[in-house]
């Protein structure tokens, strides 16, 4: 089974997976999970198989495994996003799934109004048609469409297991009011990491997630920098807006937290419509944003909140330098919309 970072496609590393249970998606309804539970299929590690582990039903699966159909139809599961998304792909994994696996599989989807969920009347849209699906591997799917959903539904055929459904996308920006304090920089709200120097270490993604860390591979933490410089990551925000309260939080980096950091900011409003197709650009022009706070000491494992950030215009994207390289496990940029 490849995974390596030459077979996966780039909206599998440039998106967040937006099907994450650890940012909120959720199973809605499942028609059978007797094998394994439906929510697993969301969980945010790696799926594993464990040899000589089973339960009362049978070998236990990490994944949705429903049990073998006697009739006519098909098994299916309905998951919540984490939030309303763009989405620009997916990864259908049958990790450890070897004679269990579904044969083939579609995905079809909604947008449901905040609050409520698909019901007996909802209408879905056919987003992946039926795809054939294989043991034990990875099947990534491209998704162009600008439309945003709320719900997807998987569709299985005619049952079988899933170990993990990965959704990636972009979170559409909340419906805030100006003057409304929120987090700018979290990817629930609709930032987005455009570009870093390195994330050699970690899932870059979680840098931006409202959740509270898990361990040292739960932010972004670069290689051991052995050249003149500071590493650095670039984050188009939620939406144009006035800085007024950073957090930077080292949880668990302990030896390997970054001396200090600062902070660079631009008001790019063309550059935040456009999205990533703006991001080569924007590397470049960072080089020549304005200060937005000033070199700033961190401290291991420890969540360091920063206040006395200068009288500022709108901005629509920073770059936080670490100096010189090092790990963060969450960044939060809290203010007000323009």
């Amino acid at each position: 089974m490849d995974i390596s970072p030459a077979s996966t496609p780039e909206f599998a590393t440039r998106y967040p997976n937006l099907a994450s249970a650890g940012l909120g998606a959720r199973i809605v309804s499942v028609t059978d999970d007797f094998f394994a539970e439906a929510p697993r299929m969301l969980a945010d590690d790696d799926a594993v198989f464990i040899a000589d582990k089973y339960d009362e039903n049978g070998k236990w699966m990490d994944g949705w495994e429903s049990r073998r159909k006697r009739g006519p139809g098909h098994d299916h599961a309905v998951i919540a996003l984490a939030a309303p998304a763009v989405i620009h792909g997916f990864d259908i994994d049958t990790s450890h799934f070897t004679g269990n696996y579904p044969p083939a599989c579609s995905i079809e989807a909604c947008n449901m109004p905040s609050g409520s969920e698909p019901d007996a009347d909802t209408s879905w849209q056919l987003i992946v048609p039926m795809t054939p699906l294989g043991p034990n591997s990875h099947h990534f799917v491209a998704h162009e469409d600008a439309s945003v959903w709320t719900h997807l539904r998987l569709n299985i055929f005619p049952d079988g297991g899933v170990a993990r459904l990965r959704v990636y996308g972009l979170a559409q920006p909340s419906e805030h009011a100006a003057g409304e304090d929120f987090d700018l920089a979290s990817l629930i709200n609709g930032a987005r990491i455009v570009g870093f120097s390195d994330a050699h270490y970690g899932n870059y993604h979680r840098l931006l997630t409202p959740t509270v860390p898990k361990d040292m591979g739960d932010g972004w933490e670069t290689r051991r920098r052995r050249e003149p410089g500071n590493d650095w990551i670039i984050i188009a925000l939620a939406a144009p807006g006035h800085v007024e309260r950073v957090i930077v939080d080292t949880a668990y980096y302990k030896g390997n937290f970054p001396e200090s950091c600062s902070i660079d900011a631009a008001f790019l409003p063309d550059a935040l419509a456009a999205g990533p197709d703006a991001d080569a650009m924007l590397v470049t022009a960072s080089m020549f944003w304005e200060p937005l706070m000033g070199r700033q000491p961190l401290h291991a494992d420890r969540v360091h909140e920063f206040t006395d950030i200068p009288a500022h215009g709108p901005v629509t994207h920073v770059r936080l330098n670490i100096h010189p390289d090092g790990g963060v496990s969450r960044f939060k940029l809290f203010g007000r919309k323009a």
